[in-house]
């Protein structure tokens, strides 16, 4: 392991460096690794795998008709790569259950019935181990309970893969039952396409990713996004002027700049002004927000979050639900507006004029 400084606390993480992919692929040599579902995270981490070389086979149920013809379409073939459920667990001795975690308590009973001694029960998301009592998933002694947890969608743990960048997983063994528990976990975090892998447990998993996912990773952002830009409208700023200072300056150049180097670089890299008006109002948005945070954090360790995504997600109706929920968003002016900023994007073409002619004119063309 590497030991890096975090801002001035030191953690220990595992780099391609210290556990290269020649290492992973003798770790799992003699394994068989089977993932359930092929909705999300399945596609991309079993492409992944496959591409690294490991021994992969898919379970997914035929009930489910667009994700197993997706699986086809992917190159895995009924009966040699591609089975139902039980026989998926049967053949395999790595079982990562990446089926969506509503659907866990469901097929939970079939997984545990087809389970051998010395299995490995993978998952990449702490939410049936830890909320045990609510989903009744307990797995036997007699297995390894691994994790890794990529820091992105299925997509985009596909995207960083085949650009060779990989994205940033953490790991945590609940259970050792062969005391190779640890290394089939790191082996399958680096055969996945991971940057780097950071330890953390089960419970703090899912404690920061329900947090996140609620808060600053989607459900904050698009609250504070509809509130900045009601604000401007309501005060006589047209809608293409009202996405693009709370969207699109955001998404297009903002947000890249704290990528490439962190916050107070992009304030660097801005006007004065903006400096200073955002140093100012920095902590008072702070302030207002801690408490909601508490709250959020909170919700989700008591395990009231979820109770409802169980209550919910089993609704018959819950489809039509969130349909209708998903088409408030998008057909909301400002989604509206922000199609219409996207399709007057320039073309990649013409990007590439912008950017030649910048070194000419001595100021972007856009």
């Amino acid at each position: 392991m590497a030991l890096i400084d975090f801002g001035g606390v030191k953690e220990k993480v595992v780099t391609r460096k210290e556990f290269p992919m020649s290492k992973a692929r003798k770790i799992l040599k003699d394994e068989t690794i089977a993932i359930l579902g092929y909705g999300v995270q399945g596609p991309a981490q079993g492409l992944n795998l496959r591409d690294n070389g490991f021994r992969v086979i898919i379970g997914q149920s035929k009930e489910f008709k667009k994700d197993w013809d997706r699986a086809v379409a992917d190159g895995w073939i009924p009966n040699k790569t591609l089975f139902d459920l039980p026989e998926a667990v049967r053949r395999g001795t790595i079982v990562q259950m990446l089926v969506s975690d509503a659907a866990q308590r469901v097929i939970w009973p079939v997984v545990k019935e087809n389970l051998k001694e010395s299995d490995a029960l993978y998952f990449s998301h702490g939410f049936s181990i830890v909320y045990k009592d609510q989903t009744g998933v307990v797995p036997p002694p007699f297995v390894d309970v691994i994790m890794v947890a990529p820091k992105g969608s299925g997509t985009s743990v596909r995207r960083n893969f085949l650009s060779g960048a990989g994205i940033n997983s953490s790991y945590a063994v609940a259970q050792d039952a062969t005391g190779r528990a640890e290394d089939r976990c790191l082996a399958i975090g680096i055969g996945i396409g991971s940057g780097y892998l950071f330890p953390t447990t089960f419970e703090h998993e899912v404690y920061s990713d329900l947090t996140g996912e609620r808060g600053v990773l989607m459900g904050a952002l698009a609250g504070i996004m509809h509130a900045q830009y009601e604000v401007l409208r309501r005060h006589g700023h047209s809608p293409s002027e009202a996405f693009n200072e709370t969207v699109e300056e955001l998404t297009q150049s903002l947000i890249r700049l704290v990528d490439e180097n962190g916050m107070d670089w992009m304030f660097r890299n801005c006007s004065a002004t903006a400096q200073h008006g955002a140093l100012k109002w920095r902590p008072i948005f702070q302030k207002v927000n801690l408490p909601v945070f508490e709250r959020l954090y909170k919700s989700v360790k008591s395990g009231k979050e979820t109770a409802e995504v169980i209550r919910d997600l089993g609704k018959p109706d819950y489809k039509e639900f969130l349909e209708r929920k998903l088409a408030e968003i998008g057909d909301s002016e400002m989604w509206r507006a922000g199609r219409a900023v996207r399709a007057l994007r320039p073309t990649e073409k013409a990007k590439t004029i912008t950017k030649a002619t910048k070194g000419v004119t001595g100021r972007s063309t856009n």
